[in-house]
């Protein structure tokens, strides 16, 4: 894979078991983003890079990485869990954010995670960002049959609608996502929350943003929802509107003089 001048910074942190993480880092002014790609996708997606460069444009933190098993980083998707890709996502943000206050922006499956981790962070989530927020689509997303197959070891595959490979859910990942499930009780996130979802998603039920929305403590909680809008909301209306929202996050949580 070849790179392009705006992805030539990609680098590695090693975690203790020698796992090799790719990441991009922008330096700047916090609170520092960080943004976590959907199920089998990475840091070079069209709403990642452009908010990558909107960070740096501005003056911005920002971090992207890609899961082990996912673009460059090391590893088996096949093992990729959300606990392990949570602690992940923590271990380069304490190595390399140490300190900072952070907002999460996640997408589909980033949507949960960006959960999981904002969880793990405490008092130094200032704030989360959800696009086409996925959580618990182990259970919502799968019917009986897969279930049962998953919970027998068998691995599941979908038609992928973006590629000519179809999907796998591996019974690793699908056990594990089973025992993070959230919409179950409330979820104990004070900070601004923003969740945006599109009501043609034919992936994500936008409905899961709104129930969402219900579960999370906190009370400064914002859901558009965009009626044209599909499950990628990639268009460029789509990402005007994500750089609209990330700016208008930040705004409040900047210094005062």
């Amino acid at each position: 894979m070849s790179d392009t001048p705006e992805q030539a910074d990609v680098r590695f942190h090693v975690l203790p078991d020698g796992r090799r993480i790719a990441f991009r880092l922008a330096d700047g002014r916090g609170p520092a983003l960080v943004f976590l790609p959907g199920y089998m996708s990475d840091m070079d997606g069209g709403k990642a890079t452009t908010l990558f460069e909107w960070a740096k444009d501005n003056g911005r933190a920002m971090l992207l990485l890609d899961y082990s098993g996912c673009g460059r980083s090391q590893g088996d998707f096949a093992d990729g869990t959300l606990g392990r890709w949570r602690d992940e996502v923590l271990a380069l943000i304490e190595a390399l954010l140490s300190g900072q206050q952070v907002v999460l922006v996640g997408s589909s499956m980033g949507g949960w995670l960006n959960l999981l981790v904002g969880l793990a962070l405490g008092d130094r989530l200032a704030g989360l960002v959800g696009i086409a927020s996925a959580p618990d689509f182990t259970d919502w997303g799968r019917s009986r049959a897969d279930k049962a197959a998953l919970a027998a070891g068998v691995t599941v595959f979908d038609e992928n609608p973006y590629g000519p490979e179809p999907t796998p859910m591996h019974p690793g990942f699908w056990e594990d996502g089973q025992d993070r499930r959230l919409l179950r009780a409330p979820i104990g996130i004070a900070c601004p929350v923003r969740l945006i979802h599109g009501q043609r998603d034919a992936d994500v039920p936008w409905k899961i943003s709104m129930k969402l929305a219900e579960r999370l403590d906190s009370d400064d909680v914002q859901v558009t929802l965009v009626k044209d809008g599909d499950h990628r909301l990639s268009r460029p209306q789509d990402i005007a509107l994500l750089l609209r929202t990330v700016e208008a996050l930040l705004q409040p949580a900047e210094p005062q003089p």
